[in-house]
Protein backbone atom coordinates (compact mmCIF):
# COMPACT_ATOMS: atom_id res chain seq x y z
CA UNK A 1 0.00 0.00 0.00
CA UNK A 2 1.38 3.70 -0.74
CA UNK A 3 1.86 5.93 1.68
CA UNK A 4 -0.70 8.04 0.93
CA UNK A 5 -3.11 5.61 0.81
CA UNK A 6 -1.81 4.34 4.18
CA UNK A 7 -2.57 8.47 6.03
CA UNK A 8 -5.73 8.36 3.97
CA UNK A 9 -6.89 5.23 5.43
CA UNK A 10 -5.51 5.93 8.92
CA UNK A 11 -6.93 9.64 8.80
CA UNK A 12 -10.44 7.84 8.21
CA UNK A 13 -10.69 5.93 11.10
CA UNK A 14 -9.43 9.13 13.41
CA UNK A 15 -12.60 10.90 11.56
CA UNK A 16 -14.75 8.00 12.39
CA UNK A 17 -13.84 7.07 15.78
CA UNK A 18 -14.61 9.72 18.31
CA UNK A 19 -16.66 9.87 21.23
CA UNK A 20 -20.06 10.73 21.64
CA UNK A 21 -22.38 10.72 24.58
CA UNK A 22 -25.84 9.33 23.73
CA UNK A 23 -27.66 9.37 20.28
CA UNK A 24 -25.74 11.26 17.66
CA UNK A 25 -28.64 13.01 16.51
CA UNK A 26 -30.14 15.06 19.59
CA UNK A 27 -26.39 15.56 20.19
CA UNK A 28 -26.19 17.38 16.43
CA UNK A 29 -28.90 19.50 17.28
CA UNK A 30 -27.39 20.22 20.57
CA UNK A 31 -24.09 20.41 19.52
CA UNK A 32 -26.06 23.44 16.33
CA UNK A 33 -27.94 25.14 19.30
CA UNK A 34 -24.41 25.56 21.31
CA UNK A 35 -22.67 26.67 18.31
CA UNK A 36 -25.26 29.15 18.13
CA UNK A 37 -25.99 30.71 21.53
CA UNK A 38 -21.88 31.17 21.24
CA UNK A 39 -22.05 32.58 18.38
CA UNK A 40 -24.69 35.06 19.48
CA UNK A 41 -22.63 35.63 22.99
CA UNK A 42 -25.33 35.42 24.96
CA UNK A 43 -28.65 33.16 25.69
CA UNK A 44 -30.92 33.83 23.13
CA UNK A 45 -34.72 34.88 23.42
CA UNK A 46 -35.78 32.27 20.66
CA UNK A 47 -34.35 29.95 18.96
CA UNK A 48 -35.65 28.41 15.59
CA UNK A 49 -34.79 24.67 14.40
CA UNK A 50 -34.81 23.54 10.92
CA UNK A 51 -34.44 19.35 10.66
CA UNK A 52 -34.43 16.53 8.03
CA UNK A 53 -36.81 14.17 8.20
CA UNK A 54 -34.25 11.81 9.14
CA UNK A 55 -32.82 14.22 12.26
CA UNK A 56 -36.60 14.54 13.42
CA UNK A 57 -37.30 10.61 12.78
CA UNK A 58 -33.99 9.50 15.24
CA UNK A 59 -34.78 12.51 17.61
CA UNK A 60 -38.40 11.93 17.96
CA UNK A 61 -38.25 8.63 20.29
CA UNK A 62 -34.57 8.05 21.95
CA UNK A 63 -33.95 9.88 25.36
CA UNK A 64 -31.41 13.06 25.19
CA UNK A 65 -28.63 11.88 27.06
CA UNK A 66 -27.86 13.55 30.07
CA UNK A 67 -31.01 14.65 30.32
CA UNK A 68 -33.07 12.85 33.16
CA UNK A 69 -35.23 11.32 30.58
CA UNK A 70 -35.77 14.01 28.65
CA UNK A 71 -37.05 13.37 24.36
CA UNK A 72 -37.31 15.40 21.16
CA UNK A 73 -35.54 17.72 19.28
CA UNK A 74 -36.88 20.52 21.72
CA UNK A 75 -34.97 19.19 24.68
CA UNK A 76 -31.97 18.80 23.07
CA UNK A 77 -31.40 22.46 21.60
CA UNK A 78 -32.79 23.31 24.95
CA UNK A 79 -30.28 22.07 27.03
CA UNK A 80 -27.47 22.80 24.20
CA UNK A 81 -28.35 26.37 24.75
CA UNK A 82 -28.81 26.20 28.27
CA UNK A 83 -25.69 24.45 29.74
CA UNK A 84 -23.99 22.92 26.49
CA UNK A 85 -20.16 22.84 25.71
CA UNK A 86 -19.06 23.33 21.95
CA UNK A 87 -16.29 22.81 22.46
CA UNK A 88 -16.88 19.07 23.56
CA UNK A 89 -18.55 18.39 20.38
CA UNK A 90 -20.10 15.15 20.27
CA UNK A 91 -19.92 14.97 24.12
CA UNK A 92 -21.78 18.54 24.28
CA UNK A 93 -23.67 17.86 27.00
CA UNK A 94 -21.30 16.61 29.19
CA UNK A 95 -21.85 19.76 31.29
CA UNK A 96 -25.48 19.85 32.03
CA UNK A 97 -26.47 20.26 35.26
CA UNK A 98 -29.34 19.65 37.68
CA UNK A 99 -30.75 23.02 37.33
CA UNK A 100 -30.36 22.82 33.60
CA UNK A 101 -32.50 19.95 33.77
CA UNK A 102 -35.17 21.44 36.39
CA UNK A 103 -35.52 24.41 34.35
CA UNK A 104 -35.69 22.85 30.57
CA UNK A 105 -39.49 21.40 30.46
CA UNK A 106 -40.96 24.75 31.84
CA UNK A 107 -38.50 26.25 29.08
CA UNK A 108 -39.40 24.35 26.21
CA UNK A 109 -43.35 24.15 27.77
CA UNK A 110 -43.67 28.04 26.97
CA UNK A 111 -42.38 27.62 23.25
CA UNK A 112 -39.04 28.68 23.34
CA UNK A 113 -38.06 26.24 20.29
CA UNK A 114 -39.85 25.75 17.24
CA UNK A 115 -39.21 23.17 15.02
CA UNK A 116 -39.90 22.69 11.59
CA UNK A 117 -39.36 19.98 8.72
CA UNK A 118 -36.43 21.34 6.17
CA UNK A 119 -37.64 20.14 2.64
CA UNK A 120 -34.83 19.30 -0.18
CA UNK A 121 -32.03 19.16 2.22
CA UNK A 122 -29.45 16.28 2.80
CA UNK A 123 -30.68 13.52 5.17
CA UNK A 124 -29.14 14.80 8.03
CA UNK A 125 -29.49 18.57 8.21
CA UNK A 126 -29.87 21.06 11.51
CA UNK A 127 -30.05 24.48 11.31
CA UNK A 128 -30.41 27.08 14.47
CA UNK A 129 -31.15 30.49 13.98
CA UNK A 130 -30.91 32.38 17.60
CA UNK A 131 -32.12 35.57 18.46
CA UNK A 132 -31.88 38.62 21.13
CA UNK A 133 -31.55 42.43 21.05
CA UNK A 134 -31.73 42.57 17.23
CA UNK A 135 -29.08 40.29 16.92
CA UNK A 136 -29.47 37.15 14.94
CA UNK A 137 -27.12 33.92 15.18
CA UNK A 138 -26.84 31.01 12.72
CA UNK A 139 -25.61 27.50 13.26
CA UNK A 140 -25.76 24.66 10.27
CA UNK A 141 -24.47 20.99 10.31
CA UNK A 142 -25.00 19.05 7.31
CA UNK A 143 -23.62 15.31 6.07
CA UNK A 144 -22.19 14.19 9.14
CA UNK A 145 -22.75 15.20 12.79
CA UNK A 146 -19.77 17.68 13.13
CA UNK A 147 -19.63 19.22 10.07
CA UNK A 148 -20.52 22.94 10.56
CA UNK A 149 -21.05 24.58 6.95
CA UNK A 150 -22.92 27.70 8.23
CA UNK A 151 -21.89 30.07 11.30
CA UNK A 152 -22.44 33.68 11.24
CA UNK A 153 -23.64 36.66 13.32
CA UNK A 154 -25.73 39.01 11.76
CA UNK A 155 -24.92 37.53 8.43
CA UNK A 156 -21.33 37.75 9.01
CA UNK A 157 -19.09 34.68 9.18
CA UNK A 158 -17.48 33.95 12.67
CA UNK A 159 -15.49 30.92 14.29
CA UNK A 160 -16.73 29.91 17.58
CA UNK A 161 -12.99 28.77 19.30
CA UNK A 162 -11.70 26.37 16.90
CA UNK A 163 -14.82 25.80 14.49
CA UNK A 164 -15.43 27.45 11.33
CA UNK A 165 -17.79 27.24 8.68
CA UNK A 166 -16.20 24.15 6.44
CA UNK A 167 -17.26 26.05 2.93
CA UNK A 168 -15.18 24.20 -0.29
CA UNK A 169 -14.11 26.99 -2.91
CA UNK A 170 -16.18 27.88 -5.74
CA UNK A 171 -15.91 25.21 -8.93
CA UNK A 172 -13.57 22.89 -5.90
CA UNK A 173 -14.89 19.60 -5.73
CA UNK A 174 -14.90 17.86 -2.17
CA UNK A 175 -13.45 14.03 -2.96
CA UNK A 176 -13.80 12.18 0.35
CA UNK A 177 -11.20 9.58 0.48
CA UNK A 178 -13.95 7.09 1.83
CA UNK A 179 -15.14 7.01 -1.67
CA UNK A 180 -11.24 5.26 -2.57
CA UNK A 181 -11.99 2.13 -0.30
CA UNK A 182 -12.49 -1.43 -1.35
CA UNK A 183 -12.43 -4.80 0.06
CA UNK A 184 -8.97 -5.77 -1.02
CA UNK A 185 -7.24 -2.52 0.04
CA UNK A 186 -9.22 -2.90 3.33
CA UNK A 187 -8.11 -6.32 4.05
CA UNK A 188 -4.46 -5.67 3.49
CA UNK A 189 -4.21 -2.24 5.71
CA UNK A 190 -5.49 -4.50 8.43
CA UNK A 191 -2.91 -7.06 8.05
CA UNK A 192 0.10 -4.30 7.34
CA UNK A 193 -0.25 -1.18 9.46
CA UNK A 194 2.08 -0.33 12.24
CA UNK A 195 -0.02 -0.96 15.31
CA UNK A 196 1.68 2.25 17.05
CA UNK A 197 -0.38 4.07 14.74
CA UNK A 198 -3.80 3.10 15.88
CA UNK A 199 -3.52 0.77 19.33
CA UNK A 200 -4.61 3.59 21.60
CA UNK A 201 -7.37 4.53 19.32
CA UNK A 202 -8.88 1.26 19.04
CA UNK A 203 -8.09 -0.20 22.50
CA UNK A 204 -10.02 2.93 23.40
CA UNK A 205 -13.22 2.61 21.05
CA UNK A 206 -12.87 -1.35 22.50
CA UNK A 207 -12.85 -0.20 26.54
CA UNK A 208 -14.84 2.63 25.80
CA UNK A 209 -18.27 1.06 24.19
CA UNK A 210 -17.18 -2.25 26.98
CA UNK A 211 -17.97 0.04 29.71
CA UNK A 212 -21.35 0.64 28.12
CA UNK A 213 -21.69 -3.04 26.80
CA UNK A 214 -21.18 -3.94 30.26
CA UNK A 215 -23.59 -1.19 32.14
CA UNK A 216 -26.08 -2.68 29.80
CA UNK A 217 -25.93 -6.26 31.32
CA UNK A 218 -25.73 -4.97 34.70
CA UNK A 219 -28.99 -2.22 34.76
CA UNK A 220 -32.33 -2.37 33.67
CA UNK A 221 -32.21 -0.37 30.23
CA UNK A 222 -34.37 0.32 27.47
CA UNK A 223 -36.02 -3.48 26.58
CA UNK A 224 -33.01 -4.87 28.29
CA UNK A 225 -31.98 -7.25 24.93
CA UNK A 226 -28.58 -7.92 26.18
CA UNK A 227 -29.90 -9.26 29.04
CA UNK A 228 -32.66 -11.56 28.12
CA UNK A 229 -30.01 -12.92 25.07
CA UNK A 230 -27.77 -14.36 27.96
CA UNK A 231 -30.03 -15.19 30.08
CA UNK A 232 -31.29 -17.91 27.29
CA UNK A 233 -27.75 -18.84 26.25
CA UNK A 234 -24.95 -17.73 28.63
CA UNK A 235 -22.24 -20.34 27.17
CA UNK A 236 -23.25 -19.84 23.50
CA UNK A 237 -20.24 -17.28 22.03
CA UNK A 238 -22.96 -16.18 19.08
CA UNK A 239 -25.52 -15.24 22.01
CA UNK A 240 -22.18 -13.60 23.52
CA UNK A 241 -21.54 -11.36 20.71
CA UNK A 242 -24.99 -10.41 20.30
CA UNK A 243 -25.79 -9.76 23.47
CA UNK A 244 -22.28 -7.70 23.92
CA UNK A 245 -23.55 -5.73 21.61
CA UNK A 246 -27.33 -5.07 21.63
CA UNK A 247 -26.65 -4.15 25.91
CA UNK A 248 -24.37 -0.99 24.29
CA UNK A 249 -27.63 -0.16 22.75
CA UNK A 250 -30.08 -1.27 25.47
CA UNK A 251 -28.23 1.55 27.38
CA UNK A 252 -27.35 4.51 24.78
CA UNK A 253 -30.69 4.33 23.55
CA UNK A 254 -32.34 4.73 27.04
CA UNK A 255 -30.59 7.63 27.82
CA UNK A 256 -27.28 6.30 29.61
CA UNK A 257 -24.75 8.81 30.35
CA UNK A 258 -21.70 7.07 29.54
CA UNK A 259 -19.86 8.23 26.38
CA UNK A 260 -19.90 5.54 23.38
CA UNK A 261 -16.83 5.55 20.43
CA UNK A 262 -18.84 5.76 17.37
CA UNK A 263 -18.24 4.83 13.80
CA UNK A 264 -20.11 5.57 10.61
CA UNK A 265 -21.55 8.55 12.96
CA UNK A 266 -23.14 6.42 15.20
CA UNK A 267 -22.85 5.02 18.84
CA UNK A 268 -24.86 1.66 17.83
CA UNK A 269 -22.27 1.00 15.17
CA UNK A 270 -19.32 1.99 16.85
CA UNK A 271 -20.43 -0.48 19.46
CA UNK A 272 -21.55 -3.15 16.86
CA UNK A 273 -18.28 -3.41 14.79
CA UNK A 274 -16.39 -3.43 18.36
CA UNK A 275 -17.97 -5.76 20.87
CA UNK A 276 -18.79 -8.97 18.76
CA UNK A 277 -15.11 -8.92 17.52
CA UNK A 278 -14.11 -8.71 21.05
CA UNK A 279 -16.18 -11.43 22.44
CA UNK A 280 -14.84 -13.58 19.74
CA UNK A 281 -11.28 -12.37 20.65
CA UNK A 282 -11.85 -13.72 24.24
CA UNK A 283 -13.55 -16.77 23.45
CA UNK A 284 -10.73 -17.28 20.92
CA UNK A 285 -7.74 -16.30 23.27
CA UNK A 286 -6.32 -14.01 20.74
CA UNK A 287 -3.78 -11.40 21.20
CA UNK A 288 -4.15 -8.02 21.54
CA UNK A 289 -2.75 -7.14 18.48
CA UNK A 290 -4.74 -9.63 16.18
CA UNK A 291 -8.07 -8.24 17.89
CA UNK A 292 -6.77 -4.85 16.97
CA UNK A 293 -6.49 -5.85 13.79
CA UNK A 294 -9.82 -7.23 13.73
CA UNK A 295 -11.09 -4.15 14.56
CA UNK A 296 -10.00 -2.35 12.10
CA UNK A 297 -10.93 -4.23 9.28
CA UNK A 298 -14.49 -4.47 11.17
CA UNK A 299 -14.62 -0.09 11.35
CA UNK A 300 -13.38 -0.14 7.79
CA UNK A 301 -15.55 -2.77 6.30
CA UNK A 302 -18.64 -0.95 8.10
CA UNK A 303 -17.52 2.79 6.55
CA UNK A 304 -17.24 1.01 3.41
CA UNK A 305 -20.65 -0.40 3.07
CA UNK A 306 -22.34 2.29 4.32
CA UNK A 307 -20.70 5.33 2.26
CA UNK A 308 -23.28 4.30 -0.67
CA UNK A 309 -25.94 4.25 1.87
CA UNK A 310 -25.31 7.58 3.08
CA UNK A 311 -25.05 8.31 6.80
CA UNK A 312 -28.75 8.48 7.83
CA UNK A 313 -31.84 6.50 5.49
CA UNK A 314 -34.28 4.36 5.74
CA UNK A 315 -31.71 1.45 5.68
CA UNK A 316 -31.07 0.16 9.16
CA UNK A 317 -27.18 0.91 9.67
CA UNK A 318 -26.78 -1.77 12.04
CA UNK A 319 -26.66 -4.07 9.01
CA UNK A 320 -23.24 -2.61 7.26
CA UNK A 321 -22.17 -2.59 10.95
CA UNK A 322 -22.68 -6.35 11.13
CA UNK A 323 -20.93 -6.78 7.89
CA UNK A 324 -17.92 -4.89 9.53
CA UNK A 325 -18.13 -7.34 12.56
CA UNK A 326 -18.60 -10.28 11.03
CA UNK A 327 -15.44 -9.85 8.27
CA UNK A 328 -13.51 -9.48 11.73
CA UNK A 329 -14.76 -12.30 13.53
CA UNK A 330 -13.71 -13.90 10.10
CA UNK A 331 -10.46 -12.89 10.57
CA UNK A 332 -9.96 -13.89 13.97
CA UNK A 333 -11.11 -17.20 12.79
CA UNK A 334 -8.40 -17.48 10.53
CA UNK A 335 -10.86 -16.66 7.40
CA UNK A 336 -8.91 -15.99 4.08
CA UNK A 337 -9.45 -12.57 2.24
CA UNK A 338 -11.69 -14.68 -0.23
CA UNK A 339 -13.90 -15.85 3.23
CA UNK A 340 -13.65 -12.46 3.72
CA UNK A 341 -15.27 -11.07 0.97
CA UNK A 342 -17.82 -14.04 1.39
CA UNK A 343 -18.95 -12.84 4.75
CA UNK A 344 -19.30 -9.32 3.79
CA UNK A 345 -21.68 -11.00 1.08
CA UNK A 346 -23.68 -13.39 2.89
CA UNK A 347 -24.66 -10.79 5.66
CA UNK A 348 -25.61 -7.79 3.19
CA UNK A 349 -28.23 -9.86 1.40
CA UNK A 350 -29.42 -11.61 4.27
CA UNK A 351 -30.24 -8.95 6.72
CA UNK A 352 -30.15 -5.61 3.86
CA UNK A 353 -33.03 -3.72 3.93
CA UNK A 354 -33.91 -4.04 7.42
CA UNK A 355 -35.73 -0.69 7.85
CA UNK A 356 -34.86 2.64 10.31
CA UNK A 357 -37.70 3.92 12.24
CA UNK A 358 -35.64 6.20 14.13
CA UNK A 359 -33.61 6.06 17.28
CA UNK A 360 -35.04 3.80 20.19
CA UNK A 361 -34.73 0.91 22.24
CA UNK A 362 -35.48 -1.42 19.73
CA UNK A 363 -32.29 -0.61 17.63
CA UNK A 364 -30.99 -3.16 20.42
CA UNK A 365 -32.98 -6.64 18.85
CA UNK A 366 -32.17 -5.22 15.00
CA UNK A 367 -28.54 -4.99 16.03
CA UNK A 368 -28.75 -8.63 17.71
CA UNK A 369 -30.40 -9.61 14.47
CA UNK A 370 -28.17 -8.35 12.00
CA UNK A 371 -24.82 -9.72 14.24
CA UNK A 372 -26.78 -12.97 14.01
CA UNK A 373 -26.74 -12.80 10.34
CA UNK A 374 -22.34 -11.77 10.34
CA UNK A 375 -21.72 -14.97 12.28
CA UNK A 376 -24.07 -16.89 10.25
CA UNK A 377 -22.51 -14.90 7.08
CA UNK A 378 -18.78 -16.02 8.36
CA UNK A 379 -20.00 -19.31 8.90
CA UNK A 380 -21.41 -19.87 5.77
CA UNK A 381 -17.82 -18.57 4.25
CA UNK A 382 -15.66 -20.68 6.16
CA UNK A 383 -17.77 -23.68 5.32
CA UNK A 384 -17.69 -22.56 1.66
CA UNK A 385 -21.22 -22.57 1.05
CA UNK A 386 -21.96 -18.81 -0.08
CA UNK A 387 -24.52 -17.36 -1.68
CA UNK A 388 -23.94 -16.89 -5.82
CA UNK A 389 -24.22 -14.36 -8.51
CA UNK A 390 -27.54 -14.23 -9.42
CA UNK A 391 -29.20 -14.39 -5.90
CA UNK A 392 -31.15 -11.60 -5.52
CA UNK A 393 -28.77 -8.56 -5.32
CA UNK A 394 -25.65 -10.45 -5.02
CA UNK A 395 -23.82 -9.01 -7.91
CA UNK A 396 -20.75 -10.79 -9.96
CA UNK A 397 -18.11 -9.68 -7.55
CA UNK A 398 -18.74 -8.59 -3.67
CA UNK A 399 -17.90 -4.68 -4.76
CA UNK A 400 -21.11 -5.13 -7.37
CA UNK A 401 -22.98 -6.25 -4.20
CA UNK A 402 -22.33 -3.16 -1.84
CA UNK A 403 -22.95 -1.22 -4.71
CA UNK A 404 -26.24 -3.10 -5.47
CA UNK A 405 -27.56 -2.37 -1.44
CA UNK A 406 -26.26 0.91 -1.04
CA UNK A 407 -28.62 1.82 -4.46
CA UNK A 408 -31.19 0.25 -2.87
CA UNK A 409 -30.70 2.26 0.65
CA UNK A 410 -29.77 5.42 -1.26
CA UNK A 411 -32.52 5.42 -4.07
CA UNK A 412 -34.88 2.80 -3.91
CA UNK A 413 -35.48 3.28 0.07
CA UNK A 414 -36.53 6.88 -0.38
CA UNK A 415 -39.97 6.63 -0.70
CA UNK A 416 -40.18 4.61 2.55
CA UNK A 417 -38.22 7.14 4.82
CA UNK A 418 -40.66 9.33 3.45
CA UNK A 419 -43.73 6.92 4.52
CA UNK A 420 -41.66 5.80 7.82
CA UNK A 421 -41.76 9.76 8.86
CA UNK A 422 -45.35 10.62 7.78
CA UNK A 423 -46.57 7.20 10.24
CA UNK A 424 -44.24 8.78 12.96
CA UNK A 425 -45.20 12.48 13.06
CA UNK A 426 -48.88 11.60 12.25
CA UNK A 427 -49.67 12.51 9.25
CA UNK A 428 -50.60 9.13 7.76
CA UNK A 429 -53.25 7.75 9.68
CA UNK A 430 -52.42 3.71 9.03
CA UNK A 431 -56.05 2.80 10.65
CA UNK A 432 -57.45 4.78 6.99
CA UNK A 433 -54.51 4.36 4.28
Amino acid sequence: MDATTYAEYVTILREELVCALGCTEPIAVAYAAALARAALGKLPRHIDISCSGNIIKNVKSVTVPNSGGMRGIEAAATLGVLGGDEARALEVLEAITDEHRAVTPEIVKQGYCSVELAEGVSNLYVRVVATRDEHTAVACIQDRHTNVVELTLDGADVSVGEVRAARTPDGAEEVDPRKNLTLSSIWEFAHTFDLSDLDSLITNQIETNKAISDEGLRGKWGANIGRTLLKSRSNDITCKARASAAAGSDARMSGCSMPVVICCGSGNQGITCSMPVLEYAHELWSSHEDLVRAVVLSDLTAVHVKYYIGELSAFCGAVSASCGAGAGICMLRGGTYDQFEATVVNTLVNVGGIICDGAKPSCAAKISAAVDAAILGCDMALAGDNFLPGDGLVGETPEESILAMGYVGRVGMQPTDVEILNIMIGKTDVNKA
